[in-house]
This record gives structure tokens, sequence and C-alpha cells, in this order.
């Protein structure tokens, strides 16, 4: 049983699976009816981690690496082989029910919308579901109708929605019962630019004003990026790496992308450290390994070389830092 003040709290905790193995052919399902041969795949080996209240976390990982596996566990969807967990100082798979009240789910892939409905009819099914006071109920909904701005489709069929409208309402019925946990199992997937910026800000705004903790799977690095404060990274369901994004950056990749516009062309130079990624009349780019030679160094020698009508200086993409943990821990 596990006890603490943070409100996530996991401790050693494993997940294994059976899965039966058969041969082809009819010879093959006899022998797996009559001695049927199972191998364990085990999906999360002794991951432990906590988080406090309000935090928002990003939980990443590429397939099959034991995010959804842990997600359902802390939803009490699954049993752990092994270890303990504690959501809201609720052992998940013991009284789920009683979780439920408390915590908040929007899985991409799956609606929990009625497709054929106005989203206002699944918003009343769900406030009878968690036994809501209809002033209160109200209250509720007009604050959120308010803060997603989903006044104007509030009442045409889910159905007829575009995506990224039906994600906000989804993110609506999640939190109508005012859920101190919420989980985001790829909300922005198939989103536009556009929507999926909406989005974000929804998800900060709705944690900065209810201080809502909230554990957020995606695989658009811009949405652990521009959201989360920190980052657990697994992998082989191993927890790989677990820090803010900005940690993450220093301990995996050293390096800065400058980009440079020349007022007249010139050729690319060589020093330690600097790769010309790409180079026209137009725009130079150079990948810098801060490790090997100091970007005032390189700033120095581009500044000497080159007629600049306009310089950039910027990180890797988040994506080169994931890619890096997985090379480093696999």
């Amino acid at each position: 049983m596990v006890a603490a003040m943070d409100t996530v709290v996991v401790q050693g905790l494993s997940k294994t699976f059976q899965t039966k193995i058969k041969e082809p052919g009819f010879r093959g399902s006899l022998k797996s009816l009559f001695k049927p041969k199972y191998k364990e795949t085990r999906a999360v080996d002794n991951i432990s981690f906590s988080i406090p209240k309000g935090q928002l976390v990003g939980f990443i990982g590429p397939n099959g690496a034991g995010k959804s596996t842990t997600l359902k566990i802390l939803t009490g969807i699954l049993f752990p082989s092994s270890g303990d967990a504690a959501v809201l100082n609720i052992v998940p798979w013991e009284q789920r029910k009683k979780l439920a009240y408390r915590i908040g789910t929007v899985f991409g892939q799956r609606s929990q919308l009625w497709m054929h409905l106005p989203c206002q009819d699944t918003f009343d099914l769900f406030a009878a579901i968690y036994d809501l006071d209809e002033k209160k109920y109200k209250k509720r909904l007009d604050y959120l109708v308010k803060t997603f701005e989903i006044g104007e489709f509030l009442n045409m069929p889910v159905r007829k929605l575009s995506l990224g409208q039906r994600m906000r309402c989804e993110l609506v019925a999640a939190l109508l019962h005012e859920p101190e946990v919420l989980y985001l199992d790829e909300p922005s997937i198939g989103l536009d630019i556009l929507a999926k910026k909406t989005l974000r800000e929804h998800i900060k705004k709705i944690n900065q004003e209810e201080k809502v903790t909230v554990i957020l799977t995606s695989h658009d690095m811009d949405d652990i990026e521009e959201v989360c404060q920190r980052v657990i990274v697994i992998n082989h369901g191993h927890i790989v790496h677990d820090s803010s994004v900005e940690e993450m950056r220093k301990a995996f990749l050293q390096k800065k992308i400058i980009t440079i516009f020349p007022k007249k062309s010139a050729k690319a130079f060589k020093l330690s450290g600097v790769k010309v990624v790409k180079s026209t009349k137009d725009e130079v780019c150079l990948e810098v390994d801060t490790k090997k030679t100091d970007i005032q160094k390189v700033l120095a020698k581009v500044t000497s070389h080159y007629d600049i009508q306009d310089i950039e200086i910027a990180d890797p993409p988040i994506e080169e830092i994931i890619e890096e943990i997985y090379k480093r821990k696999e």
C-alpha cells in the first residue's frame, strides 16, 4: 500500500502479459488447444516515479514502450503483476469506481461522446453518471463552454464536428466532474496546426486555473515541449529519463543550429565541431557541437566570414533529443 503527499506515486511497478504461441496450420491449432505454449512479455519493468499536485507531465516513448500499460494501471483498468501505485492515495485496481470520480481521461483515438447526438446530450448523461448537483453542473458547464469556446456547436451532432472541435468537447466531458488528475493519451492526433495550438492553450489554462495534475502522452514532441513542465521517457518498459525539457536538452544534446542569411554568397568555412547542413546563396545552416567548439567562437567566425543580413540561433528539434536518449539507453 502506497501513501504519500504526491498526487501520483508509483513504486517498483511491473506488468507481464502471457501470449499464446500458435504454430501454423490445422495441426498447430490442435496443438495450441491441447498443449498450449505461452510467451511472456514484460510491458512494464520495475518502474518508480511520483508526480506532485498540479504538475504537467509528458509521459513519452516509442510504440510498445509501456506508456499505455502504465496509464491503464493508473486508471484501474489493469492489475499490475507486482509493485505498488496510488493515485490521490487510492490504489487504482482496488478502488476503481471511487477513483473514477476524481480522474478524467481523454483518448485521441477513442471518443467518449455519442457520435449521433449533440455534445449537450453526452454532457447531461455524464452529469447523471457522476451524480452532479443540477445547479453546480450548469455553472460548471457554462464555465467550460466559455473556456473551451464550444458554444457555437454545443447542440450539433458530434459526427458533424471537425476533429479539433470534437477534441475540445472531449476535454469538456472529461472535466465536467472537476477531476484532480487528467490523463491525456494522444489528444492532438490528426489535428491541424491551429487546432493543436488551441488545444495546448486550453490544457495549460485549465491546469493553471484549477491546478489539475496532467499526464500527457503524445508522439508530437511540440505537444510535450509547449505544454509540459516535466518529461518522463519510457523505453522497453524501463524509465530511461526523468527531468524538465531544458535539463533534458542539456543532458543529452549539446548542439545549436545557426542559420545565416547572407547579403551575398560566400564559400562555407571549416571549423572543428561545426557541420554545414545547408549552403545556398540565400541561406547557410550550421550545426554546432558545443562540446567541441564554443558558440561565441563560431559566431565570431561567422560574422567575419559573411556579410550578414540576418542570423538565427536555435536549439535542435526535441525529436533529436528523444532519439539520442533512446540510442544511449538501449
